[in-house]
């Protein structure tokens, strides 16, 4: 709701505040070939609707039924177009009342919601059906994200004992740089630790610099998204004394908001008003 990756969010805000409930979208990803799917089609205000246990956004659906989260979905893929049809339910571990600031205004804020939990996947379209660990958080701001960011490099990644650990590196570099380094334990405990040594990674194909803390040399295993300002990967690395397979991304918010790539965003993020 309000995705800071939405053109026409920020197209709106240019004469002044406007509404993030005119701007919802589901985004669904498939990195499995040859099913690789991406859809994330806006939906203004009169297409969505929301209550405390449901949000409808346009053909698709979230429900929380006090246990766990169905994601009925409905969406048509870009730039072919493919139907993405099924359901993803989300069966949380611990759930956790956390949130932290990301900036020292206060005006950014995130926090895991279920940082443990089992995801099943039923698809009709395409067919896949399959069973595995997930991860749900928040993330929520009372500005555009390019008056308090230019980059920031993030990853979670699942230790032995079930405990997941979030890293969350803002601004690398620059002398306002903060670093957030967290471990969610399955009992509910929020434990700060101490992040290994930052370590560079290759830059991807479209040049974006991207970081990531560990113990030793990272490997990247997979990689899921390659965008002129975004990119998301599959890590090997080190950490806390494990060796874990770490989600990483990686935003760069002046190329996020430049023209060039304003105009290429409607071609994978059309809109239904």
């Amino acid at each position: 709701m309000g995705s800071v990756f939405s053109p026409y969010y920020a197209w709106a805000q240019r004469s002044g505040p406007a509404d993030p409930e005119n701007h919802c979208a589901l985004n669904v990803a498939l990195y499995s070939r040859p099913a690789r799917r991406w859809a994330m089609t806006e939906r203004g205000a009169r297409h969505c609707s929301r209550d405390a246990t449901r949000f409808d956004i346009g053909p698709s659906q979230l429900h929380w039924d006090g246990q766990s989260l169905r994601i009925s979905i409905d969406e048509v893929a870009l730039p072919l177009p493919r139907r993405i049809r099924g359901t993803v339910t989300v069966h949380p571990g611990q759930l956790f009342n956390f949130s932290t600031p990301l900036h020292p205004g206060g005006r950014h804020r995130w926090g895991p919601l279920a940082p443990s939990a089992r995801v099943e996947v039923d698809l009709a379209e395409p067919g896949q059906r399959w069973s595995g660990s997930a991860y749900l958080d928040s993330n929520e701001g009372d500005e555009p994200i390019a008056r308090a960011f230019t980059e920031w490099d993030w990853s979670r990644s699942q230790l032995p004992d079930g405990s997941t650990a979030v890293m969350y590196e803002l601004e690398p570099g620059q002398p306002d740089e903060r670093l957030l380094a967290l471990c969610f334990r399955p009992d509910g405990r929020v434990e700060p630790f101490q992040a290994p040594p930052r370590q560079a990674l290759p830059r991807t194909l479209w040049g974006l610099k991207r970081r990531m803390r560990s113990d030793g040399p990272v490997q990247v295993a997979q990689q899921l998204e390659d965008t002129p300002f975004y990119q998301r990967a599959v890590l090997h690395s080190g950490l806390l004394g494990c060796q874990v397979e770490s989600f990483h991304e990686s935003l760069s918010v002046p190329r996020l908001v430049s023209p060039v790539v304003q105009a290429m965003l409607p071609w994978r993020m059309p809109r239904r008003g």
